[in-house]
């Protein structure tokens, strides 16, 4: 096998490039493939229609937010990874900055954001279908679903998951297309969705509330930027931080990238799955919404006992969405292939996440903790490690199920929201900005966390108000969105680096001369290829 921009360390395909670097031998269409499996997971069909169903059209800006930062992704950020000769993004900060402390942060914080927005919520998005669909209890089918992933996962390593993810794609994509030409069938298309939508009321509601009401502005993507529930400036500027960070900082997506036999074919891959991107708000957002207007009783109820007796949940049923549609629509044939496919998105993000997680473990924590290690100890310890991940996940679940008024796609984002924009800063200035040093860059990051942290945990304290209540939240919860959080984060984080950075001595000269170049060439070589 060629080996291509890679290390010598990395070219035994047996080895740890082997296993986390799929022996860097992949081409483009399965990297795009994986590159959208990785990300839509059945934590995106249940949430992603679930905010479709309760909210309405905005939220397929996250999924079109991702089409130009894949390209970012390609032109801009893999070429730099690559350059460097990195396996994992805390690996990058190393080499870019010296010292231990930023990669070992960067790993935990990685590894803590995967348990809270991205393990936990699929483990309990598919658990959640599974219970609707065959009734089976919650936890049972959480147990079945990790035994299964976890097999060929551990055993197989990324050229395992990227190939399973190009087939689980192939299916995912059709099948949910079929159900969406049979929703849209039985709800008279999209004129009789704008209809039916606007008139889906449950039976039960609220006196002198409002919260059982459509929104007016569900079919419209750019809203009040003060009482939108996706702001417009936040959708355009906020997301786009957010959007940074999961897709050309985060390790599950760039490793991926960094799979690519070459440069070219990481830059395909990222064009295929930026085109992928567009088809979620088809085919997952509007069956959403078509879903309430079905099923406005069960979907869009507002009574806590209701709702508790419909889902198991009290804050609302939106969750339900999608697997209320293909349980109710689908002729039983096609249930099961939806049924398939739910798995397979479900599957294939885990087993992304599994592999990544193993990965920065294994190279930037327990490598340092035994520095003598071998190859096999830390391919074992990887493995491990997974289970570890997946027993703390399940932990959180009954958090999932009552957070953000029980749509699970606003708690993704808003855990987000709080954590990664520091990164995304970081990243940033790191391959712009020459001056950056190391202290800059540890004390943005801490400043960035404390903050971010301290609103996560006034989010989990003071809930949101249920129907009727009043919202006695303290402003800056009721009154700052996630996204502009987003974006006020991302800004002091910027401030903090820089400052601190300019008040402490530049990286020596020949610590940081040679990177700097060659990234810097690489990037003006991409723009002028672009």
């Amino acid at each position: 096998m060629e080996c291509h921009l890679r290390s010598k360390e990395l070219c035994s395909c047996g080895t740890v490039g082997g296993y986390f670097l799929a022996g860097r031998s992949m081409t483009w269409w399965p990297i795009g493939a994986s590159l959208m499996s990785s990300n839509v997971g059945s934590g995106l069909f249940i949430g992603l229609a679930g905010t479709g169903a309760a909210g309405g059209l905005a939220v397929g800006g996250f999924e079109w937010n991702a089409t130009w930062a894949l390209i970012a992704l390609g032109w801009i950020f893999v070429p730099v990874y690559i350059s460097s000769g990195v396996i994992t993004m805390p690996e990058y900060m190393k080499k870019r900055f010296g010292g231990q402390r930023i990669q070992i942060y960067l790993s935990v914080l990685s590894l803590i954001l995967y348990i809270f927005t991205k393990i936990s919520t699929d483990i309990f998005s598919g658990a959640l279908f599974i219970q609707i669909s065959l009734g089976w209890n919650l936890y049972l089918s959480t147990v079945i679903l990790l035994i299964v992933t976890a097999i060929y996962t551990i055993a197989g390593g990324l050229t395992a998951v990227i190939y399973t993810d190009a087939l689980q794609t192939v299916i995912m994509v059709l099948g949910a297309l079929v159900l969406m030409f049979i929703s849209f069938e039985k709800v008279g298309w999209y004129e009789g969705l704008q209809e039916k939508y606007s008139r889906a009321i449950p039976n039960v509601t609220i006196p002198n509330t409002t919260c059982h009401l459509p929104r007016q502005d569900a079919f419209h993507m750019m809203r009040d930027p003060i009482t939108g529930d996706i702001p417009w400036p936040g959708l355009l500027f906020g997301l786009s931080v957010l959007a940074l960070w999961c897709w050309c900082t985060d390790q599950v997506i760039v490793q991926r990238s960094l799979s690519a036999k070459n440069l070219s074919h990481a830059k395909g891959g990222s064009v295929l799955g930026g085109y992928l991107k567009i088809l979620p708000m088809f085919f997952i957002v509007m069956p959403g919404m078509i879903s309430r207007a079905l099923f406005p009783d069960e979907v869009g109820c507002v009574d806590p006992a209701i709702c508790e007796k419909v889902c198991g949940a009290k804050v609302g049923c939106s969750n339900i969405a999608y697997p209320k549609l293909i349980m109710e629509l689908m002729p039983v044939g096609l249930r099961g292939l939806m049924i398939a496919v739910i798995m397979a998105a479900l599957m294939s993000s885990l087993t992304s996440i599994f592999n990544s997680s193993s990965t920065l473990f294994a190279i930037d924590i327990w490598q340092r903790i035994r520095k003598k290690a071998t190859e096999q100890e830390l391919m074992i310890v990887g493995r491990v490690f997974v289970l570890i991940l997946v027993a703390i996940s399940i932990l959180w679940i009954p958090i999932i199920q009552t957070a953000n008024s029980g749509q699970l796609f606003d708690y993704i984002q808003s855990i987000t929201s709080y954590l990664a924009p520091p990164i995304t800063a970081l990243f940033i200035l790191a391959i712009f900005c020459r001056r950056i040093n190391e202290p800059g860059a540890f004390w943005g990051l801490m400043f960035g966390l404390v903050v971010g942290f301290i609103r996560m945990v006034m989010e989990f304290i003071y809930t949101a108000p249920s129907c009727g209540e009043e919202d006695q939240r303290p402003s800056v919860l009721k009154d700052v969105h996630y996204l502009y959080f987003a974006i006020i984060l991302f800004g002091l984080t910027i401030a903090v680096i820089v400052f601190v950075s300019l008040c402490t001595p530049p990286i020596p000269e020949e610590n940081v001369s040679v990177i700097l170049f060659v990234i810097h060439s690489m990037f003006i070589s991409n723009i002028g290829n672009f």
